[in-house]
């Protein structure tokens, strides 16, 4: 594709993600954020088999190896979040 469709891309998906996250109300936003984060495992596979092949060259198996870090942090901070937000409704003993 050329450069100009990438970019009209991109910036229709930040106007459109950001009038829709703007939409959600303030109790459902921590929810849906952490289920965003936890389904970010999609970006770490990306980011794995980026980080593996050989044939790309060394810079980038250097941004792979950055993508797994930073994307595992996500996913990982997502089912933090998930499961601290599902302790505040258990029952006390």
């Amino acid at each position: 594709m050329e450069a100009i469709y990438l970019l009209f891309i991109l910036l229709l998906s930040i106007f459109v993600g950001f009038e829709l996250i703007q939409k959600v109300p303030a109790t459902l936003h921590t929810p849906l954020m952490s289920g965003a984060n936890a389904i970010s495992g999609i970006t770490l596979v990306g980011a794995l088999a980026l980080a593996g092949d050989d044939s790309l060259g060394q810079y980038a198996e250097i941004l792979g190896a950055v993508a797994v870090f930073l994307a595992t942090i996500n996913v990982v901070g997502g089912y933090l979040v998930t499961d601290r937000m599902l302790a505040m409704f258990k029952k006390k003993k």
